[in-house]
């Protein structure tokens, strides 16, 4: 069964460590807490799976050979399985075929063991700095799709203009309005978007397009 994380701070970096051999998860999770990151520990993918915590940010230390589902395997089905985490894979063998395998499915590290201490913390620190941002990322681009949420149909198509950069008589011939319709949308973006310059609304309409 996983570990349960120290509860006394859920917001703080959780890092996910996910061997079969027993010694290294151990070993990984004492090293790690030492330089006061929370650790959770699991034997197997199904394991993690079941006990993921999709909210905490962190990273996931991932052995690439497990008895049943793989590392690499569980690597390339974490994004459908809704799991965002920056992967640090975890290898007894130097194998160029399942580094490459690995960089492809998105792990962020190829790591080979024994690994270094400084090595690996080195490594997770920098996952987790990557998580954080990506979820910043995420707010973002969140808060800027619901914003343009607001917005009619025609209203999208305008903007969707004003960032081409066409001016308001070229957009009135592409969408066959009149000038003065195509001002009033115009006017409307701008109050419905709470913006005050054309920058900003450019800027909002790129946040929510972002992946």
């Amino acid at each position: 069964m996983p570990t349960s994380p120290p509860s006394a701070d859920r917001h703080s970096p959780l890092v996910r460590i996910l061997d079969d051999d027993a010694g290294v998860r151990d070993g990984l999770s004492a090293l790690l807490r030492s330089v006061g990151l929370r650790t959770q520990v699991f034997a197997s993918a199904a394991e993690f799976i079941e006990g993921h915590d999709g909210e905490a940010i962190g990273c996931l230390i991932l052995d690439i050979r497990m008895p049943g589902e793989s590392g690499l395997q569980l690597l390339e089905r974490l994004p459908a399985a809704g799991v965002d985490l920056p992967v640090v894979m975890l290898t007894g063998h130097g194998d160029l075929a399942a580094c490459r395998r690995a960089f492809k499915g998105g792990a962020v590290e190829f790591l080979t063991k024994p690994v270094d201490d400084d090595v690996l913390i080195e490594a997770v620190q920098q996952a987790v700095r990557a998580h954080i941002t990506s979820r910043e990322r995420g707010a973002v681009t969140r808060e800027a799709q619901a914003q343009l949420a607001r917005l009619t149909e025609r209203e999208r198509e305008v903007l969707a203009q004003i960032v081409e950069g066409l001016s308001n008589k070229q957009i009135a011939r592409v969408l066959d309005l009149s000038p003065r319709t195509v001002e009033t949308h115009r006017a409307h973006l701008f109050e419905k978007l709470e913006v005050d310059s054309l920058a900003q609304l450019v800027r909002l309409y790129l946040a929510a397009l972002a992946p």
